[in-house]
């Protein structure tokens, strides 16, 4: 059995929590560095502040007897109020939840139910959503925090809900508990759709995020002079470990925008000197393209690091070229927390549409899906990965589990890869069914489900297909029902739209006479794909 292994030396990784390995030997030359501002007004924290208020948070949720066992839920879009909140969240002994701040509140409520949240942090922009969903059947959170200004003044509560403002939930802050936190103790439930059907949370130890920064380090520049734009969002783990987290364990500066926009994006970077990027696939179409780009001073910028959808070799060097930096590619899951491969940013020789080289410490296997043996070098196979910053599995999932991570540790990735003679990793395809959009994560069956709810579908299926700018765009094909032949595609991508978050909506619909099916009723999504 052949076994791919990275060509950089194992690491060590320390038996600590999270929050201690990124805060528990704060130099005192660091205390008055600032760690994370936000990108428009330039408010913020410095390290000292930073780790005092982390220890707040932590005080105050152990003042509301919430701790080891419990989780909280992040439904806020990137400020730099979000390290503050999921690092207490971790002192405190309790897991973090980060949820897209783009969910419905249906969607949320779906997270919070799963999950077992017992409290929420959001935002203005968040509160009517997270009210809403605190009050569907089998939710069980009892306290919504709000950061930042808020709508209707000091408040009151949600019935049996309690809604504080940040700084009414921190003045009732007792000491940070001194609890020895364990490293395979749960840290983070992300929602993931993994390699099919609807979200699960995927339960990352704090041994898995130790271990994933310290993996990360080899692959790139970063250090205490660094400084990083977190404009892709902190609820995805590739925003979460490879921006926030990297740039705290390196005491880099990390600015925060809210949401991306074009002209924002390139301001901050001129106005704070950005020089490590963090980006998607369709940000670096509006690089190599946007005349806008030619408006702002970029010169800052050293390295892009691209991830969580595939970038064409092309427009990575057209990029390179534009900004005079180094285009580097990336790849994980929110299953490894999520690094597994990159470039390192010292190796301009290795093909820029290639994901690189097996971190630190990452095992691999190239398998045939349908034998299970490992392929040649060259030939397309599964991806099997192993090592410390794979999951601990999906929570109350038994089965997913198992059919994720085999007995010999090896989480199954569900892509097809090809490997070269010197462990160069190209991603070639996908076994698995979910929908890369602008790099977040669309599951058909999702989709398939809301489609199949309108009283006009008699039948539905998603898929993928590729698109220049956002990656994939989820095509739905759809059969009507008798006798509602008016049905159009608009009509159901409008009725869509209205039950799911934006990055979810059906961008294209084709109406068919049938949804090809196996004889055990399963889409055959390949033929879809080649219509």
């Amino acid at each position: 059995m052949t076994i791919f292994r990275s060509p950089f030396p194992d690491i060590q990784v320390p038996p600590v929590s999270l929050p201690r390995f990124l805060f528990g030997a704060l130099d005192p030359a660091d205390a008055t560095r600032p760690a994370v501002v936000d990108a428009a007004s330039g408010s913020g924290y410095t390290f000292g502040q930073l780790v005092e208020a982390v220890g707040q948070v932590a005080g105050a949720l152990a003042a509301r007897g919430l701790g080891r066992g419990d989780v909280a839920a992040l439904f806020a879009p990137n400020s730099p109020d979000y390290p503050v909140i999921f690092h207490g969240v971790l002192a405190a002994g309790a897991a973090a939840s980060p949820v897209n701040a783009l969910y419905t509140a249906a969607e949320l409520a779906d997270q919070l139910r799963d999950s077992g949240a017992r409290i929420v942090f959001t935002d203005a922009d968040g509160l009517a959503r997270a009210r809403e969903a605190v009050a569907e059947p089998g939710v069980g959170v009892r306290q919504i925090v709000v950061t930042g200004p808020r709508p209707g003044g000091p408040d009151n509560d949600n019935g049996r809900v309690a809604v504080p403002g940040f700084e009414e939930f921190l003045a009732n802050a007792g000491p940070p508990p001194e609890i020895e936190i364990g490293p395979e103790e749960l840290a983070a439930l992300p929602y993931s759709s993994g390699t099919t059907g609807r979200s699960k949370g995927v339960m990352l130890t704090h041994r898995n995020l130790v271990a994933n920064l310290l993996q990360l380090g080899p692959m790139g520049r970063i250090d205490a002079g660094s400084r990083l734009l977190a404009v892709l969002p902190l609820f995805h783990i590739f925003g979460l470990t490879g921006i926030l987290n990297q740039g705290l364990h390196h005491r880099a500066l990390v600015v925060t925008m809210p949401r991306f926009d074009l002209a924002g994006f390139l301001a901050a970077i001129q106005q704070h000197r950005i020089d490590h990027l963090s980006i998607v696939p369709p940000i670096a179409v509006a690089l190599a393209k946007s005349p806008l780009v030619d408006d702002y001073d970029l010169s800052s910028v050293r390295v892009l690091r691209c991830a969580a959808a595939p970038l064409d070799a092309g427009l990575a060097q057209a990029v390179a070229d534009r900004l005079d930096a180094t285009v580097v590619q990336g790849y994980g899951l929110t299953e490894s927390s999520p690094g597994l491969h990159s470039t390192p940013a010292d190796r301009p020789d290795i093909d820029p549409g290639s994901i690189g080289v097996l971190m630190p410490n990452v095992e691999a296997r190239v398998v045939d899906p349908g034998t299970g043996q490992n392929v040649p070098v060259g030939e397309r196979g599964e991806l099997w990965c192993r090592g410390p910053n794979i999951m601990r599995g999906y929570l109350n999932n038994p089965e997913a589990t198992a059919a994720a991570i085999d007995a010999d540790g090896f989480l199954h990735t569900g892509d097809l890869v090809t490997v070269d003679e010197q462990g160069v990793f190209r991603v070639v395809g996908r076994l698995k069914e979910l929908i890369k959009y602008k790099g977040h994560q669309v599951a058909p069956a999702e989709l398939e489900a809301v489609l199949l709810a309108h009283p006009e579908v008699a039948d539905a299926a998603v898929v993928g297909v590729p698109d220049l700018d956002s990656g994939e765009l989820p095509k739905a094909f759809v059969v009507r029902r008798e006798g509602h032949a008016q049905l159009g595609a608009q009509q159901l991508m409008d009725y869509v739209a209205g039950q799911v978050a934006p990055h979810k909506k059906v961008r294209l619909v084709e109406f068919v006479d049938r949804i090809p099916k196996s004889t055990a009723g399963k889409i055959l999504r390949n033929q879809l794909r080649v219509r």
